[in-house]
């Protein structure tokens, strides 16, 4: 994780996104980049992505060096 204080219900910023989002998420993200981590997903077999729930409700996830604790 970005930190080791990351963990379900901890309210996170988002920094950075290195892959494709689609053009909802920009805007959700643009308008306000915080959110409250939901869960854990694999991301490649080796590696653990969050889950996020930003502050408009829409959830998505995220690489754990694309975000901070907030």
């Amino acid at each position: 994780m970005a930190e080791a204080a990351i963990s379900i219900g901890t309210k996170v910023r988002v920094t950075r996104v290195r892959d494709r989002i689609p053009a909802g998420l920009v805007a959700s993200l643009k308008a306000d980049p915080t959110g409250t981590v939901k869960g854990y997903r694999m991301t490649d077999g080796t590696g653990v992505g969050v889950v996020v729930e930003l502050a408009d409700g829409t959830t998505s996830w995220f690489f754990d060096d694309e975000i901070i604790a907030a």
